[in-house]
């Protein structure tokens, strides 16, 4: 007799995550098709009340409320996945304190890693459970189910853990409601964090629109009508507030203080930084309002104030000159800040200065008392930028450099003042062609008409 092999049926395999434990008929038979209806039923009922709440705040308390009526449990823990972070977050928890644990450790993690329902019927027989948790809240651990949670296209949303069946052990019935439940809680949970992140950007959005408004409201209208003389500025952030600023403020006798200011950095902490400093220096200016106004002395105040508030590693670079139109003469000092830029018309040259003490914030005990003056002639010109302008990036990595803010400045020398910084701006962005600004960029520039 010849015997026939039947031909090898290819064996399906799952997706990676979709895995069951496998049940026996018996597992099926021991559930009485009413209960088996009555969960189901449930399982409807809570699929509803979630679909209906979209608050993440209301969700979670829900799910875990939920899962422990249909699982018949003592205690559940909603995990969230943080997936940057590589940890598992419990926002809320039932009895127990707020948790955030490692994604590759003990139960949660072994769910995280094999995508699999975990069932253990003793946590104290198996070597991964911890006890401490047990001894910190006074709660007896029996058994233990952890199921992961999955949200659209499989992606991992976090885990359920659920501890102490109140009739006994997990059955594998057990294991399928808590997947059958947790299918629906890992998309409904995924929508509600997505909803929350737009809500949260957008309150960002908003937040730092408000910021930057309120950042452009502190900077000059316009520039002021000196005698003599043509004054501009400019500031223009890198991200919606920047750490620059620029300040024309008036003293008495028809002199004006001139100011370009560069906190460490460039975002929101730098704006308040850079708010903080503006409000000091105008303060100082007000305080010293007699005619002998000295720059030393309003930098020696705005520092001791700033060096009080700020941490360190955080100060910031300032150019302070007071023009005296009468008599032609800008007297000026610069807290760490520099190249400070001089053209002379007349000779068509341009003299660079270095920065003359130390930058605000960093000492309280700091004195600026090398006060220099600079002389006006007919078609002079002085420029004062922060380091976006020349630090100013090209796409292969050259930086913009002096050597072309000088080219930029000669080629508009007899021009207006506006014209010159728009020059400036607009050099930069031709050098950068086309990259995102990664500076803050500020500027004045004073010419003697």
């Amino acid at each position: 007799m010849k015997h026939h092999a039947r031909p090898v049926q290819p064996v399906r395999e799952r997706p990676a995550g979709r895995e069951r434990p496998l049940r026996s008929h018996n597992d099926r038979m021991s559930v009485p098709n009413d209960k088996a209806l009555q969960d189901l039923q449930k399982v409807l009922d809570i699929s509803r009340a979630m679909v209906a709440t979209h608050e993440l705040d209301d969700l979670l308390p829900l799910i875990i409320h939920h899962s422990l009526e249909l699982l018949e449990a003592e205690r559940a823990t909603l995990f969230l996945h943080d997936e940057a972070r590589n940890e598992l977050v419990a926002r809320i928890a039932t009895g127990v304190r707020e948790l955030r644990v490692p994604a590759d450790k003990g139960f949660c993690g072994e769910t995280v890693r094999t995508g699999k329902t975990l069932v253990v019927p003793d946590a104290y027989a198996d070597s991964r459970f911890n006890p401490q948790v047990d001894k910190d809240t006074g709660f007896h651990t029996r058994n233990i189910m952890s199921v992961p949670l999955r949200g659209y296209e499989g992606k991992l949303v976090g885990v359920l853990q659920v501890l102490n069946k109140r009739t006994g052990d997990f059955a594998p019935y057990d294991v399928e409601l808590a997947e059958t439940l947790g299918a629906q809680a890992g998309v409904v949970i995924q929508r509600a964090r997505l909803i929350e992140h737009y809500v949260q950007k957008q309150k960002m959005e908003r937040a730092m629109q408000i910021a930057r408004d309120i950042q452009r409201g502190l900077l000059p209208e316009a520039a002021p009508e000196i005698p003599g003389f043509d004054a501009a500025g400019l500031s223009e952030p890198a991200d919606e507030t920047g750490g620059d600023t620029f300040d024309f403020i008036p003293l008495p006798n028809g002199r004006w203080a001139f100011v370009v200011a560069d906190a460490t950095g460039h975002g929101i902490g730098p704006a308040l930084v850079i708010a903080e400093t503006r409000a000091m220096l105008r303060a100082s200016a007000q305080l010293t309002r007699a005619e002998s106004t000295s720059v030393a002395e309003i930098l020696r105040t705005a520092n001791q104030l700033l060096a009080r508030d700020l941490g360190g590693g955080t100060f910031v670079t300032c150019f302070l000159g007071v023009l005296d139109p009468a008599a032609g003469v800008l007297t000026y000092a610069s807290a760490g800040h520099g190249p400070l830029l001089f053209y002379h018309r007349a000779e068509d040259a341009f003299e660079q200065v270095a920065a003359t003490s130390l930058p605000l914030g960093v000492m309280e005990e700091a004195e600026f008392d090398e006060v220099r003056q600079f002389k006006f002639a007919p078609g002079d010109w002085v420029v004062v930028t922060t380091d976006g302008v020349f630090e100013a990036m090209d796409a292969r990595k050259n930086m913009f450099g002096v050597e072309r803010m000088l080219d930029a400045i000669r080629s508009r020398r007899d021009g207006s003042a506006k014209d010159l910084i728009a020059e400036l701006q607009s050099t930069v962005a031709r050098f950068a062609a086309g990259l995102p600004q990664a500076d803050d960029l500020t500027a004045i520039a004073l010419k003697k008409i």
